[in-house]
């Protein structure tokens, strides 16, 4: 079982959110699903803009450092996330050495030269193209990642929205989104 703290995108603490920690704790999971926007959600990327905007990128970190402090405190947490969650939790994952492994849906994050990610078991999963992942960001993103010497394994969905694997988007790919899911319970096993 590995403990998990799963970050919600720029929509907000949706039902998918809740899903996918319910797939979680039913694969065995210990997982804790903060709610960093307050409890507002929306139903438009322009609105998650906004939002993201209005509380501001310092701002939300520091709300994903201060839930993720009392999960961290023994060491062994698994960092995952949505689009924007999943680039706090390459953040948090990044910083704290005793992190278990990080799990990416559907985002990344920049990092900054001279970052340690000793044997850190990384998996991203992205649509193929993204409009908020492009193919020369995620070249250059792996190579950064594979600098700090984090295990990296990157799984490409072409044809698919960004947000694939939440049903109540556009975005939204049955056949992708277990796929996903497949390989990412696979991953958080090979943690234990």
């Amino acid at each position: 079982m590995a403990r998990i703290l799963l970050l919600h995108s720029m929509y907000g603490l949706r039902p998918a959110v809740h899903q996918a920690a319910d797939r979680l704790r039913t694969a065995g999971h210990d997982v804790h699903v903060p709610d960093l926007y307050g409890g507002r959600v929306v139903d438009t990327p322009e609105d998650g803009i906004a939002i993201k905007e209005e509380i501001g990128r310092d701002e939300l970190l520091k709300r994903a450092v201060a839930a993720a402090a009392p999960l961290s405190a023994d060491g062994d947490l698994v960092y995952a996330g949505f689009s924007l969650g999943a680039a706090l939790a390459q953040n948090l994952a990044l910083a704290d050495e005793r992190s278990r492994g990080l799990l990416l849906m559907h985002g990344t994050s920049d990092m900054a030269d001279g970052v340690s990610a000793d044997d850190l078991p990384v998996q991203l999963h992205v649509a193929d193209p993204d409009t908020y992942e492009p193919v020369d960001w995620l070249n250059a993103w792996y190579l950064r990642m594979r600098r700090a010497r984090a295990e990296v394994e990157v799984f490409r969905y072409p044809g698919v929205g960004h947000l694939f694997t939440d049903p109540d988007l556009p975005d939204y790919n049955a056949e992708a989104a277990e796929r996903a899911w497949r390989i990412a319970l696979g991953f958080l096993a090979d943690l234990r």
